[in-house]
């Protein structure tokens, strides 16, 4: 399928495609009667892109409020069942990798690791030290350091004095080196604090992905664009959404659509 020809297509349907613009900064966008898709995306990326915001419009005639509630499979299949979000999140895995969160979650690993190695070296000094539990030594400790800032941040900046300016730079990184006098052991367990923080950043960003890929809006716009990408591998990864979706696509339930696709 030619990107032109498509677009010529879904001109004719007088909706607006734009092509020079950024698509506010992902492949594509739709909103309302107008489908944008990035200067910048690749050649292969284009027919895909455009059936993918081409099904947001079609869903869009069908439930108009999809944008701020995410759809729901009551209105896009007639049905509210739970094996479509469990199928089509299959084929959201086989459309964009970026969905399966492979990096973040090979560095959420990562920092798992290294907050055990940073709790091992603390255990040498405080075999009794757990993570769940207040360490009170270094909370003693910490009261009468300007360390303790570090507890909040990787790195903060302190500006002192009346009338001479006075800057003291310290970071989670360059701990030892800041305050040379400092228990090791409690070096150890601000360096574990950052690393929980940097956890907990890594789990939010997976929540926040897996929220937006599973919504249904987004579900059912990769499941036209992986019907296009390899149609049966998409009917074997979700039979049960696929039987569906023909169904109502042959009675003309998704409008333009069906056309769409023959095209």
């Amino acid at each position: 399928m030619e990107a032109k020809e498509l677009i010529k297509y879904i001109r004719g349907l007088g909706i607006e495609v734009h092509t020079s613009t950024k698509a506010r900064g992902h492949l594509g966008f739709f909103l309302k009667n107008r489908i944008d898709i990035s200067k910048n995306i690749p050649e292969h990326r284009v027919v895909p892109t455009l059936l993918h915001e081409f099904a947001h419009y079609i869903h869009y005639g069908l439930e108009p409020e999809m944008h701020r509630t995410g759809g729901s499979f009551g209105v896009i299949f007639k049905e509210d069942n739970p094996v479509f979000e469990e199928e089509l999140f299959k084929v959201t895995n086989f459309v964009d990798e970026n969905s399966l969160c492979v990096k973040l979650y090979e560095n959420k690993d990562r920092i798992k690791l290294l907050i055990k190695d940073y709790e091992n070296e603390i255990k040498k000094d405080y075999p009794e030290f757990q993570r769940s539990k207040k360490f009170k030594q270094f909370d003693k400790y910490i009261k009468k350091s300007k360390a303790r800032y570090l507890l909040k941040y990787d790195r903060v900046k302190l500006i002192g004095g009346f009338f001479k300016k006075k800057e003291d730079i310290f970071s989670v990184a360059n701990v030892e080196n800041d305050f040379p006098d400092m228990p090791k052991a409690f070096a150890y367990y601000i360096k574990l604090r950052s690393a929980q923080r940097k956890q907990s950043r890594v789990s939010a960003r997976i929540n926040k992905l897996r929220k937006y890929y599973t919504k249904p809006c987004e579900l059912f716009a990769r499941l036209v664009e992986g019907l296009y990408l390899d149609k049966e591998w998409v009917c074997a990864l979700a039979p049960y959404s696929t039987v569906k979706f023909f169904r109502l696509l042959n009675e003309g339930y998704y409008g333009e659509l069906e056309n769409i696709l023959k095209f």
